[in-house]
């Protein structure tokens, strides 16, 4: 496992946790996104995941028109960076602990097929696809993605000719992203994110983050993140075991402790981190390249 010498920078830049009220910073609208998204490729990143959030509201969403919003208005502004839509959206399910049939406000639960139409209509570089189903953090709410449900979405991806990122939280769900390749529902080079800290899958453990690796299939690609105060530490963590990096306010909202960051700031601070470990921050057209994408049209 040798270290990355040319590192492919992501910055999360909103997600779907309850963080719009913690910090300013946490873009909500198109426009912001948007805005952030352009603010993270100057800095450094080569490739952007995108979230949107219901902009009166700050809630998460699944509306593709407010995908096809924030994917134009980057676009308008000739930023070149790779565009990564979630396509996780859709899989939550709220139960009542008393009565499990009974689903519980919160719930937004619907087949893998219909948590694609933003990728079906808009063609990003890549799209997410969540690897399992996982006990998402205390209380009652669970993450739902079925064997059935990930087949019938990894062929959708595949159809489209989208590259899908792997997420991965937990190691049965790297198996089965493993299964996935070897029925021919993903092609190479696979893409694998490695999503540590999130209760309860995969802790963040340098050991646990190794064997992952490990697992991984030849020729594979991979980045993996840790949220809150492990996300800078994590940064090192990925390189020195030959990976790429996610950073952003999906994932931690503190540049240092008390002060607030944005996203750019946050990108700023893993190009510092990856220079200093003696690696170079990958350009978008060689992010391109190391992911299989095509060209910049």
């Amino acid at each position: 496992m040798p270290v990355n010498h040319e590192v492919i920078i992501t910055c999360a830049l909103t997600g779907a946790g309850d963080t719009v009220r913690r910090s300013p910073h946490v873009p909500v609208t198109p426009e912001q996104i948007a805005a952030s998204a352009v603010e993270a490729a100057a800095a450094g990143a080569a490739v952007v995941h995108i979230h949107v959030r219901d902009p009166e509201t700050g809630d998460p969403s699944r509306d593709p028109r407010l995908y096809a919003e924030v994917v134009e208005r980057i676009k308008e502004t000739g930023t070149d960076v790779v565009i990564n839509l979630t396509a996780g959206m859709g899989g939550d399910l709220v139960i009542d602990p008393d009565a499990p049939l009974r689903q519980l406000p919160g719930t937004d639960l619907v087949s893998g097929l219909e948590r694609l139409p933003h990728v079906e209509e808009l063609l990003p570089d890549i799209c997410t696809l969540d690897c399992g189903s996982l006990n998402f953090g205390d209380g009652s709410n669970l993450y739902v993605s079925t064997p059935d449900m990930l087949r019938a979405g990894a062929k959708r991806i595949q159809e489209l000719g989208v590259r899908p990122e792997l997420e991965i939280f937990d190691t049965g769900q790297l198996w089965f992203a493993k299964q996935l390749l070897a029925e021919g529902l993903l092609d190479d080079p696979t893409v694998f994110q490695l999503c540590m800290g999130i209760p309860w899958g995969a802790p963040a453990d340098p050991g646990v983050l190794q064997s992952m690796v490990r697992m991984l299939p030849e020729g594979a690609q991979w980045a993996s993140f840790a949220l809150g105060r492990m996300q800078m530490p994590w940064v090192a963590q990925s390189i020195l075991l030959g990976g790429h990096v996610r950073v952003g306010l999906e994932d931690n909202l503190y540049l240092s402790k008390g002060v607030k960051a944005t996203n750019g700031q946050l990108v700023e601070r893993a190009v510092q981190i990856t220079e200093l470990l003696g690696a170079t921050v990958a350009t978008p057209d060689q992010a391109r390249a190391r992911l299989g994408l095509k060209p910049r049209a």
